[in-house]
């Protein structure tokens, strides 16, 4: 009975108890956001609009460089120049190539012969314009000019010429000559790169006429195929000495003339001489 009395009293003792605490300190009221004051969102100073003053100062004029992609360039390469052991003794052969132009036209100029017993036995040139088509691949037209042996020809060349996959480099050019003669030939190479100086190059040249040509000893359809083999070292890349061998083959109507002029139609022979370009 006295427990229940008691509680009673604690129950209406609790509101004026309540009422009497002191309100909790600042530091101990849940957090509230400040009330938002009128005008708040508004910047102190105005932005003043923007002048044509403020453009021209923020995009002032630069200098501008000169565009380069119609400058003039130049290549000499001299891909051969060889001492070449024959049978009658030695001789000389050249193979050269060149062109002055920008990035998309340029004017070529190749050149190519053997020499020997004092005289010149073949000798052509090619005058071209190339334009470039593709990436690494450019479109020539021209004249080839045969000056040796006599009778002297000339002859149009329409060709392609690049880089193909693989690094392989490839002249790729047909011929139309006088009478309606006509020509073709296929020439590639390949550098493999032993060291950084010693440098192994392979290289085919294959000719094919349309008709015979009795006047140089040549029969139509596959004539000829020239085959070579050079180790270089790179004293500088513009400047290489080199050794190697190659090979000259006819086939065919070709073959039979030379065997009936009593000459050889393949041989070996070994060469030596330079490389250098500029």
């Amino acid at each position: 009975m006295r427990r229940l009395l008691t509680l009673v009293v604690l129950l209406l003792m609790l509101p004026v108890w309540t009422e009497a605490q002191p309100p909790p300190a600042a530091s101990q009221r849940p957090h509230q956001e400040p009330a938002d004051e009128p005008g708040q969102d508004e910047p102190r100073t105005p932005i003043p609009p923007v002048t044509r003053a403020d453009l021209e100062a923020a995009f002032p004029d630069v200098a501008r460089h000169p565009m380069r992609d119609d400058a003039l360039h130049y290549f000499v390469l001299l891909d051969q120049l060889e001492g070449v052991d024959i049978p009658s003794g030695a001789g000389l052969r050249w193979d050269s190539t060149a062109w002055v132009g920008g990035d998309l036209n340029r004017l070529w100029l190749r050149s190519e012969g053997d020499a020997a017993d004092g005289g010149i036995d073949t000798a052509e040139a090619h005058l071209l314009y190339g334009r470039a088509v593709a990436r690494r691949w450019d479109v020539v037209v021209g004249v080839r000019q045969e000056l040796r042996p006599r009778p002297a020809r000339s002859w149009l060349a329409v060709g392609l010429q690049g880089l193909a996959p693989y690094w392989f480099e490839v002249e790729a050019t047909v011929y139309l000559g006088p009478g309606g003669r006509t020509a073709a030939r296929l020439k590639a190479n390949y550098e493999l790169l032993l060291t950084n100086r010693l440098v192994l190059q392979p290289l085919v040249e294959l000719d094919l006429l349309g008709r015979d040509d009795l006047d140089r000893g040549l029969g139509a359809g596959f004539s000829t195929v020239e085959t070579g083999l050079r180790l270089r070292y790179e004293i500088r890349r513009e400047l290489a000495p080199y050794v190697g061998v190659a090979w000259h083959n006819a086939f065919g109507e070709t073959a039979r003339l030379a065997e009936a002029a009593s000459e050889a139609g393949g041989r070996g022979r070994l060469v030596a001489g330079l490389r250098f370009w500029f």
